[in-house]
């Protein structure tokens, strides 16, 4: 018979749908799964509105088949089959769709064609076959026909069609596999185990069984006569398995799925040895259709805090995996979450690898956010003890959440927060605090530093706790930056410790500060003029109670901040105003005082070194000569 051409631009578009759209060329199997499928949908749908169909949904199959000899590899189904010519018309003209046309004669016929869940769109699934074949024959029989009919076809030259014998109704795709060449190892794909693998991956929930004839190992039966020194033997023996689950677990009712059910699902996708911390199973019906399976970790990922790290969720559309980590369902600072989506509704490209950016995206991904910061509040209400373990695993997280965009999410994660309380020697939530803070507090109070025990000596809080204000201990990097972000809580602004107006001052006190100042104008300007640059300003403090120095900072730029800056840019990194506090009521002050006045010049910049290097050391930064400021400490002791 001659060979025809095909009818859409033939050998171009041809090209472009072996070698352009695809990007991994184990697609093919799964695109081919998702056709046999869909022919399967079709005679489903035949048997329940013909009644000449007589066929039950527990016989439909897809067969796969790898024959290393003949070097093809089979996709077979026993769905609707091709007449002639739908073979012509679904095979022989690119991108023609016959799933699509399908659903739009049911559409037109006012019948249920939203019910009817059909996967290809664009016609080009099939010709995937040609990323890793030569040449391709497909033989087909409709169902209630008694003929058959071969299409075959090598790629862009066109194709034959002609009359064939096939015992039953269904399609076969039989392609001849590629030499492999050029790196391209294509004879993988008639390995039972590389099959088993694509099929787990791509297709495991294809509503209709995957078979294969797979190798198995058995203890052959004891022989009767077998003495008590008898070794059992083993064979191998083949036999056909189902591959594929079939129906998800997401597509259960919750209330028939066992936690254990939930925890194993999780093991298996998500490659983690410990149970969840918890599962969000969810669904929506409406505007957007899609359900969802969401997995809190219980630990954090090795790579979680590199860029090696790829959040995302796996996305599914009809059971079919489209994307293993799409990254538009999940915002950053929930990045730690696992799990599957899978709705009809999603916007694919031709490929079906890329999700298109769409409305329905992003309704379920806001929809998503919300059920999670939902849980991860009921946590914490109903199991402090499992909020904590998920806060050590990732609070840090939350708290860039809350730093990033400039602050645009922090309305969103505040609740989530958690700090150390000076009150109650534990973490605490904000809301918590608010409902402890006494109603003359002016603030919501904290304090940075290295670790719990450090920031508890600090001068800076002693008056605060006097006062009996509590105070949020904030011992990580990013935590200033938070707290500079959330700004105002209820009304009242957020304050460190180490800020100038931290303790509001009466007329009266405004009044004695102001002269205290004025009285020190000579030992600050003293002071200042020993330390030159390594201090913005010298002042007195209001803070301090009974220690004699500490060390603060003007501007934008926190001390917090340009340790953070050191650490990551070193000595490149952004720098504090330092601003060196003097308690005019301490002895280290008056001693300064009597020194000045006694015209020791020379004991007043020792003096100035020795308090700035306090200082230092009480804010955890660097002393710039350390074994310098060790002889003055000597000098002075002598």
């Amino acid at each position: 018979m001659a060979k025809k051409q095909f009818k859409a631009e033939s050998k171009r578009l041809m090209d472009l749908m072996i070698n352009s759209i695809y990007t991994h060329k184990e697609i093919f199997l799964r695109e081919l799964i998702s056709n046999a499928s869909d022919a399967e949908d079709k005679l489903a749908y035949k048997s329940l509105t013909d009644d000449s169909v007589d066929v039950k949904r527990k016989d439909l199959k897809i067969t796969i088949v790898p024959d290393k000899e003949m070097r093809t590899l089979t996709v077979s189904d026993n769905g609707v089959g091709m007449t002639k010519e739908e073979l012509e018309s679904n095979l022989g003209t690119i991108a023609h769709s016959g799933s699509r046309q399908f659903k739009q004669d049911l559409q037109e016929g006012d019948k249920a064609a939203d019910k009817v869940d059909v996967i290809g769109q664009f016609g080009v699934g099939f010709y995937s076959a040609f990323m890793v074949s030569d040449s391709v024959t497909v033989i087909s029989r409709a169902w209630g026909s008694d003929e058959a009919w071969m299409w075959q076809s090598s790629g862009v030259d066109g194709y034959t069609l002609t009359s064939c014998e096939k015992e039953a109704p269904g399609t076969d795709v039989i392609m001849h596999l590629k030499a492999d060449a050029d790196g391209e190892d294509y004879g993988k794909y008639l390995e039972t185990y590389k099959l088993q693998e694509l099929i787990k991956k791509y297709s495991d929930y294809i509503r209709y069984p995957i078979v294969m004839e797979v190798e198995d190992y058995r203890q052959k039966e004891k022989p009767a006569d077998a003495g008590d020194d008898y070794k059992p033997e083993w064979e191998t023996v083949k036999e056909w398995k189902t591959i594929n689950s079939m129906v998800p677990l997401w597509q259960r009712q919750k209330s028939k799925v066992k936690p254990e059910e939930y925890n194993a699902f999780y093991k298996e996708k998500f490659s983690d040895w410990q149970d969840p911390l918890a599962v969000i199973h969810t669904s929506a019906e409406g505007a957007v259709t899609y359900k969802a399976m969401l997995y809190i970790p219980s630990q954090t990922p090795y790579d979680f805090y590199t860029r090696e790290y790829e959040k995302g969720l796996q996305l599914y559309s009809s059971g079919v995996l489209i994307m293993d980590k799409c990254a538009d369902l999940l915002p950053d600072h929930f990045r730690f979450v696992r799990g599957v989506v899978d709705s009809a509704d999603f916007s694919l490209n031709i490929s079906r690898e890329v999700l298109q950016h769409t409305r329905q995206l992003k309704t379920i991904a806001a929809n998503l956010e919300k059920k999670i910061k939902s849980e991860l509040l009921k946590m914490q209400k109903d199991d402090r003890e499992k909020y904590e373990k998920f806060w050590k695993a990732f609070g840090t997280q939350i708290k860039y959440g809350v730093v990033s965009e400039y602050g645009q999410h922090k309305e969103l994660l505040k609740d989530l927060l958690l700090f150390w309380s000076s009150k109650e020697n534990a973490n605490t939530t904000l809301a918590a605090y608010k409902d402890r803070m006494p109603e003359d507090q002016p603030y919501y109070y904290y304090a940075c530093g290295e670790s719990v025990e450090k920031i508890a000596k600090l001068p800076q809080v002693e008056r605060i706790l006097d006062k009996g204000y509590e105070i949020l201990y904030c011992t990580e990097d990013v935590d200033d930056f938070v707290m500079r972000a959330l700004e105002e809580l209820d009304g009242k602004k957020v304050k460190s410790v180490n800020d100038e107006d931290a303790l509001p001052q009466s007329d009266e006190e405004k009044k004695q500060a102001e002269e205290k100042a004025e009285a020190a104008k000579g030992v600050l300007e003293a002071v200042k003029e020993a330390l030159g640059d390594q201090v913005h300003a010298v002042r007195t403090s209001s803070i301090l109670k009974s220690a004699a120095c500490c060390l603060t900072a003007d501007g934008p730029v926190s001390l917090e901040m340009e340790k953070y800056m050191r650490r990551v840019d070193g000595d490149r990194g952004m720098k504090a105003q330092r601003v060196l506090e003097l308690n005019p009521d301490s002895a280290p002050y008056a001693a300064v005082k009597k020194a000045l006045d006694a015209g020791g010049k020379d004991t007043v910049a020792k003096y100035a070194r020795l308090l700035y290097g306090q200082a230092l050391l009480l804010a955890d930064l660097p002393l710039e000569d350390p074994a310098g400021f060790a002889q003055l400490v000597c000098s002075l002791m002598v």
